[in-house]
C-alpha cells in the first residue's frame, strides 16, 4: 500500500519550501504526486528537485529534447508516472502527435536490437571501440 501523499498544507516547512521551488520554477498551481510522495524522506525530496532542475536545465540539449529523452527511458523502464508527466512537459514545449509516434518507433526499436545484441552475445565490432 503506497504512503499517503504529504499536501502542502500538511508539510513542514522544509518541504513546504521545496514545493513553492517546484510551483515557482513550474509555473504551476500544485506539485505532482510524484514529489507529494517523496516529500516523506524531505532530504530526497530536495536533492532530486536540486538534481531534476540542473539536469533539465537549457544546455548543449533542447529542453523539448531533454523532455523527450526522459519519455524514452521512462517508456523502456515501464514508469507509468514519468511517461506521462514527461509527455506532458514534451507537449507543453512542442511535441508532436508525429514526434511522439517516431519517438515511440525508436524506443522500440532500440529496446528490440538491445536485446537481441545481449542475447546473441553480439562482441563490439573493433572500429567501435
Amino acid at each position: 500500500m503506497p504512503l499517503p501523499l504529504i499536501e502542502q498544507a500538511d508539510a513542514t516547512p522544509d518541504v513546504r519550501a521545496v514545493y513553492d521551488d517546484i510551483k515557482e520554477t513550474r509555473s504551476v498551481p500544485d506539485v505532482n504526486n510524484f514529489w507529494k510522495a517523496i516529500a516523506h524522506h524531505p532530504a530526497t525530496l530536495a536533492r532530486t528537485w536540486e538534481s531534476l532542475k540542473e539536469v533539465m536545465a537549457p544546455g548543449a540539449l533542447d529542453p523539448l529534447v531533454k523532455e523527450m529523452i526522459f519519455v524514452a527511458v521512462s517508456v523502456t523502464n515501464n514508469c507509468q508516472y514519468c511517461i506521462r508527466s514527461h509527455e506532458a512537459a514534451a507537449r507543453r514545449l512542442g511535441m508532436t502527435d508525429a514526434q511522439f509516434g517516431e519517438l515511440m518507433a525508436v524506443v522500440g526499436m532500440a529496446n528490440e536490437t538491445n536485446r537481441l545484441a545481449v542475447g546473441y552475445q553480439v562482441d563490439l565490432d573493433e572500429r567501435l571501440k
